[in-house]
């Protein structure tokens, strides 16, 4: 049960190009930006959607694939871990973020 604690999987679309740093190390990160979509119908009886954004890291290998294919509106799957951590902005405020760290990526259909 242990591979079930932390695990997460998304169908959705690329909000804009994935966004690729390189570090000193050579090692790449690219950020994704994921729009789900869920739809329901209200007490009128109207179709209603309900979007939500995830932001997702890839690193090295994925980052490769994520900065050649990750490009807006492309439909993609990713399957990883939830990660929470917490920053210290330019202003001395404490940032909070919390992302998925992808483990695998499959593109899917066509750019809408």
């Amino acid at each position: 049960m242990n591979a079930l604690a932390n695990k997460v999987q998304l169908i959705g679309r690329l909000g804009n190009d994935a966004e690729v740093q390189t570090f000193d190390n050579n090692v790449k990160r690219a950020v994704l930006n994921i729009a789900t979509n869920e739809y329901y119908k209200n007490d009128k009886g109207e179709r209603v959607e309900n979007t939500t954004w995830h932001k997702v890291a890839a690193w090295r290998n994925l980052a490769d694939i994520a900065e050649k294919f990750g490009k807006k509106g492309k439909e993609i799957a990713i399957e990883g871990k939830l990660l929470n951590r917490s920053y210290t902005d330019k202003d001395g405020n404490k940032r909070y973020i919390t992302e998925v760290v992808a483990n695998e990526i499959m593109l899917l259909g066509s750019k809408k």
